[in-house]
């Protein structure tokens, strides 16, 4: 398993993720010619010498194994993926509720109350964000390897952005799918939201997944909302997360980002947010030089050993390779198999980025 930078021949592999993605998330729209322009801004982002701009870096996870198993040479066996946007809200708003409280005081009849309010934010704007996370049914659970993609894909970040920490600012966020029904709707959109954009929760979730926001600052109050006038079952899901997003956000919290408060304003689920240069991975990550070892990679242990090592390939972005290794460093060295080192297309000497998870 390799994770890469997407090319084009991942396009139909992208859009099958985006069918079984469904509604709440906003990233991966199952609208092809919008996934083709993705992919060719990601191309572009990664080939660019400076990336100082608001780029859009986005992985894939490769399957090798069974591409190799099954003799397929085109297209790709694609496990999942995960993507780096390196500045948000430049191109356009970037919109968050932002939590807060509002003091009614009448000293005469000795009355005082704190009322919980939502304000429309764009707070965020300029920060980091990591997204479109997604790994698919085949590939969950079980032991070994195939238990430890979903942590590969969420870490894999954390490394590439240590590995070129120049290229992003100071602020990273990861914005949260929020409740939804067995439908799809959400109870925290139709309390709200649908109030003044009188369209149903998938139509504005597809929305915003094709990137048009404009609608969000033209129609959404601008003025503080109590949040006595939602109904409850909108209160109820506001900072509450989807059930298949309850892995993610765990490990997210692990490296040390948390909820300051702000809410997406479609479903309300949570963004977690820290200061990139406090995350764990971005603090843990180093560097080592490589040894090869020229035995025969024995893939019946795959099943019984959870690898602790992620490992990371590439001086240029677009050049940028990782994988799990079940060896750790010794001594400044990692000792790879020469079947791991030709994956992230290294030789003995030289030097790539690891990390323990």
């Amino acid at each position: 398993m390799i994770v890469r930078p997407i090319e084009m021949r991942d396009l139909d592999a992208l859009m099958e993720m985006a069918e079984e993605t469904g509604s709440g998330f906003t990233s991966l729209p199952d609208n092809i010619d919008f996934l083709r322009e993705k992919i060719t801004h990601s191309q572009q982002t990664f080939a660019d010498p400076e990336g100082n701009g608001p780029g859009l870096y986005f992985f894939v996870l490769e399957d090798c194994h069974t591409q190799e198993e099954t003799g397929m040479k085109s297209p790709p066996v694609i496990a999942g993926c995960c993507a780096i946007e390196a500045r948000v809200g430049l191109g356009s708003p970037f919109y968050h509720y932002r939590l807060g409280r509002l003091a009614h005081s009448s000293p005469a009849l000795g009355l005082h109350r704190m009322l919980e309010t939502l304000f429309l934010s764009s707070d965020h704007t300029g920060d980091a964000e990591v997204c479109s996370l997604y790994l698919r049914p085949a590939w969950r659970g079980g032991a070994g390897l195939r238990g430890r993609l979903g942590t590969l894909l969420s870490r894999v970040r954390w490394v590439f952005m240590a590995t070129h920490r120049r290229r992003f600012p100071a602020r990273v966020l990861a914005e949260m799918r929020g409740q939804t029904d067995e439908e799809g709707n959400s109870a925290f959109w139709y309390g709200l939201g649908h109030r003044f954009l009188k369209m149903d929760f998938a139509d504005a979730d597809r929305l915003i997944g094709l990137g048009d926001k404009g609608f969000i600052g033209e129609l959404m109050p601008k003025f503080p909302i109590y949040l006595n006038f939602l109904t409850p079952e909108a209160r109820s899901a506001i900072g509450q997360v989807h059930q298949n997003t309850r892995p993610a956000i765990a490990m997210l919290k692990q490296e040390g980002l948390r909820w300051e408060g702000y809410i997406d304003i479609f479903d309300g689920g949570p963004t977690m947010e820290a200061y990139i240069d406090d995350v764990r991975a971005i603090r843990n990550t180093r560097s080592v030089a490589v040894a090869i070892d020229a035995s025969e990679l024995q893939s019946d242990d795959d099943d019984r050993i959870r690898p602790r090592w992620l490992v990371a390939s590439g001086e240029t972005p677009a050049a940028f390779r990782a994988c799990w290794s079940r060896v750790g460093p010794l001594e400044g060295e990692i000792t790879l198999h020469r079947e791991e080192a030709a994956k992230l297309g290294v030789k003995a000497g030289d030097s790539v980025r690891i990390l323990e998870c």
